[in-house]
């Protein structure tokens, strides 16, 4: 039971329900009005999906996970200990609770959060009470083989960004670790009696670029590289690719893979109300795990071996090779210093996307936006390929883009860029490295 209710309480006054507040319109026209076709239409049942066997690679399975989600132990509005049957009801295999650390990890976080009102617990954020509730709650729901249930916290500093951080024993908050340097410094710090430290764990950028920061321009330490595993490119309904270009700002996804990291691609829903996983739409991550357990999910994550969609059920698998080499799956390092290199894709859902017309775009490096080398239309159907030369003097990843060409990315780009178009699904990027 959580301290501030009984049953699941009145929504108490937040930033989020303040926001909603302010959009209801936006609200009401989204919940009256027909999806795009390319998005699945709202609902609280999920839609059939595909078959969990890539065409393309195997020793991996598929599950669909959603990694990113919110409760009353922070700024959300529904009980942490009916969030994870939520999101299993909902059909999701992976799934995790990620509440704010910002204030109050602590020795008076608890204290501070029983004597105060309800409003400095929404401010605060995550104490150590409610993290050691989060284990207890995903431990009970986990089940290996059939559901696998992850303690994480968000890192959540106002203008710089927001981290997400799983399977940590502890968890850090802003006042420990209010910049990007003592974050990184916290996360390659391994445990211990005297000073905490979350070498055990791995996180991701969250909602690139909608805090004004953008993670003090995504500053790199090579010696987290390995622990910082993503990048949000869907969060809620939103695309982030061009987050920010109206007020002059470059790509999110062109500003962290430049700076050095190496981050997979993910989708997420980053709910805050009490229908965890169920609403059609909304972000959420494939992950091809080699077993359905907290170990063969972080394995996944380390190989950046997940794609981001905001399609429930989708498949996508795709691989990369020079000719005469081994084809390597995304997450992969490609070595190359000038050739073709073929792209193969296995994008399936169900009967109704059959036939359907879409575009794979492929991304390369630019300066301020996604250089788009190629763009090849499809039918739903059959193994995709696509040919495009790749020099690693040119930027040294490379990624595929899914996107439908007859709806519009409600936050555009460049003039006449492909990434204008609606988005389906990212791949995780390949690293270019040279071939000998």
């Amino acid at each position: 039971m959580c301290e501030h209710h009984g049953s699941l309480p009145s929504t108490p006054l937040t930033r989020r329900t303040a926001l909603s507040a302010a959009g209801a319109g936006l609200l009401i026209a989204g919940l009256t009005s027909r999806h795009t076709a390319a998005i699945a239409d709202t609902g609280s049942v999920p839609a059939a999906g595909a078959a969990r066997s890539s065409r393309i690679t195997t020793g991996t399975t598929l599950v669909h996970a959603d990694l990113h989600n919110h409760t009353l132990l922070s700024d959300g509005d529904g009980d942490p200990a009916l969030a994870f049957d939520s999101m299993r009801g909902a059909g999701l295999d992976v799934a995790a609770l990620t509440d704010h650390a910002t204030y109050s990890d602590n020795a008076l976080g608890d204290v501070l959060t029983d004597a105060l009102p309800p409003d400095y617990h929404q401010a605060a954020g995550l104490t150590p009470n409610g993290w050691a509730r989060t284990r207890e709650y995903a431990d009970a729901a986990n089940a290996d083989g059939a559901f696998t249930a992850i303690r994480g916290f968000e890192w959540s500093e106002p203008l710089l960004g927001h981290v997400n951080v799983w399977f940590t024993e502890h968890y850090v908050d802003v006042l420990q670790a209010g910049l990007m340097a003592p974050l990184l410094e916290w996360l390659r710090r391994e445990p211990g009696l005297v000073l905490d430290g979350g070498a055990d764990g791995i996180a991701g950028f969250n909602h690139p670029g909608r805090e004004p920061g953008r993670f003090e321009e995504f500053r790199f330490d090579p010696a987290a590289r390995d622990q910082l595993v993503s990048l949000e490119m869907f969060n809620r309904r939103d695309d982030y690719l061009f987050e920010g270009w109206a007020a002059g700002k470059s790509s999110p996804l062109c500003a962290c893979l430049n700076a050095g990291w190496r981050t997979g691609i993910t989708g997420v829903t980053d709910e805050h109300g009490v229908d965890w996983g169920h609403p059609e739409g909304k972000g959420r991550t494939g992950l091809w795990v080699t077993d359905h357990t907290r170990a063969g999910v972080k394995a996944a994550m380390q190989a950046r071996r997940f794609f981001a969609t905001r399609t429930s059920g989708l498949r996508i698998d795709a691989t990369a090779a020079v000719a005469g080499e081994p084809a390597v799956p995304m997450g992969s390092v490609l070595r190359v210093d000038g050739a073709d290199v073929t792209f193969t894709l296995d994008l399936a859902r169900d009967e109704s996307w059959l036939g359907r017309r879409l575009t794979v775009q492929v991304l390369r490096p630019g300066s301020d936006a996604p250089v788009v080398p190629l763009v090849q239309e499809f039918a739903v159907g059959d193994l995709v390929t696509v040919t495009v030369p790749l020099a690693r003097e040119d930027g040294d990843w490379v990624l595929l883009r899914v996107a439908d060409p007859t709806q519009p990315n409600a936050t555009p780009g460049p003039a006449g860029h492909p990434g204008n178009d609606l988005g389906i699904a990212y791949t995780s990027p390949w690293w270019l490295e040279p071939a000998s």
